[in-house]
């Protein structure tokens, strides 16, 4: 029979305390939808933030501390790239989006979700940007003297972020 020392104390196999190991999630596995777009395949995301402003308030009389309250919250503008694609889709709804406040018919917008998958594949966690549209779009960079990717961008503002864990 295996021993082993815990606490000084000599136990047997039978009594094995092993803990579970849980490990982050890897950020390489990850995918993103687009309301209906279907080509919307990231190589990266950035901007899933939320920051509340601070007011400081100063007493009068009291010099130890500065009194502070919450403030508003501000939602981070999302921002995903990918390796250009055939596809046009993104920028079309960027187009549309434009021409929509120039003609002043409502703007369209949708459910972006980013899903973080576990390293077996399953869903782990997910974020979904509430009535999202497009603030920006870049065209790739081109350069005659690298071998790169031409990398589209494309830039979200929302109205809310809801997480979800499985």
């Amino acid at each position: 029979m295996a021993q082993f020392t815990v606490g000084g104390r000599i136990r047997g196999a039978t009594e094995n305390r092993t803990a579970s190991r849980v490990d982050p999630f890897a950020t390489f596995k990850f995918h993103v939808e687009v309301g209906d777009i279907k080509e919307a395949a990231f190589a990266e995301c950035n901007g899933l933030d939320i920051s509340t402003d601070v007011y400081e308030y100063g007493e009068g009389g009291l010099n130890e501390y500065m009194h502070k309250f919450p403030g508003r919250t501000k939602l981070g503008n999302v921002t995903l790239k990918r390796g250009l694609a055939v596809s046009n889709e993104l920028f079309k709804w960027f187009q549309e989006m434009e021409e929509a406040l120039l003609t002043g018919k409502p703007v369209e917008f949708r459910k972006v979700t980013i899903t973080l998958n576990a390293t077996a594949g399953e869903h782990s966690m997910s974020w979904t940007l509430a009535d999202a549209f497009p603030v920006k779009w870049s065209a790739p960079g081109f350069n005659a003297g690298e071998a790169a990717v031409a990398v589209e961008t494309v830039e979200f503002a929302h109205h809310g972020i809801k997480v979800e864990t499985e």
